[in-house]
């Protein structure tokens, strides 16, 4: 992937919805998916992906999305995992803020060499070079950590396959994640995972995520399907299994 980067979408607002479905009944929901969406162009719709994340440390991110703050933001570094392809210094990757406000989700991201990502995020380094589009959300970033004193929190990783809209459906993008896991030790993506499951194998997370509205043709079929939607944070679940605390997400639990 890590040749298309250049061309990935740097910002973006959305509107996302999430549910948990069981294998069985993710594997008949693509089947039928897959008369209107298109398999994503990276990966032929599969890929890895594996994010670390940051926080304060009272935990001010995972505080604010589990009391519903209307406005929140939260700080990680995305790598796209490709087969045989190490994880270097000079391997691009996403520094990404991703923000809620009220009921939309905006990122702004960066790509940065994996180096220079952690010098930023870590040790509060600004990059020497800097394209000049990408300068305000750098700004945001570095000042996001400074001012929260944010450090490596939990790392998440989970298997993705994709679907995306067709030019009847520009923007609209249906993803399945499973084999998700979490680790809280050796926080650099580049070490051995010693990861954790965070729920249970059988089990993977559909996401819907519009520019605007979800097609009516779509609303249809998860009304067929008798699917519900589920408050989930990926992050949130993994500091949850970290820390002890009681799931806020009672549907994993």
């Amino acid at each position: 992937m890590s040749n298309k980067l250049s061309h990935t979408i740097r910002r973006f607002n959305r509107f996302e919805l999430k549910y948990l479905l069981s294998l069985h009944q993710a594997e008949v929901f693509k089947k039928a998916l897959r008369a209107y969406l298109l398999a994503d162009e990276h990966g032929n719709g599969r890929y890895t992906l594996a994010s670390l994340y940051y926080d304060s440390p009272d935990y001010r991110c995972y505080w604010e999305k589990v009391d519903g703050i209307r406005f929140r933001r939260k700080l990680r570094i995305r790598r796209y995992e490709s087969p045989g392809a190490p994880l270097t210094e000079d391997t691009p990757v996403f520094v990404e803020i991703k923000q809620r406000v009220d009921r939309v989700t905006q990122k702004r991201r960066v790509i940065l060499p994996y180096g220079e990502a952690l010098r930023l995020c870590n040790r509060r380094q600004y990059p020497e070079q800097v394209a000049a589009e990408d300068e305000a959300v750098v700004d945001e970033i570095y000042a996001f950590v400074w001012q929260y004193n944010l450090h490596p929190v939990s790392i998440v990783r989970y298997d993705r396959q994709a679907f995306i809209g067709t030019d009847y459906d520009i923007g609209l993008r249906v993803t399945f994640d499973t084999s998700l896991s979490y680790q809280i030790h050796q926080l650099r993506l580049e070490e051995d995972a010693s990861s954790l499951p965070m729920i249970s194998p059988d089990r993977t997370v559909m996401e819907i995520k519009v520019n605007e509205r979800i097609p009516y043709w779509l609303t249809e079929m998860i009304a067929a399907h008798n699917l519900k939607m589920i408050r989930i944070s990926k992050y949130c679940r993994a500091i949850e299994l970290t820390q002890g605390m009681a799931s806020t997400f009672s549907q994993l639990a």
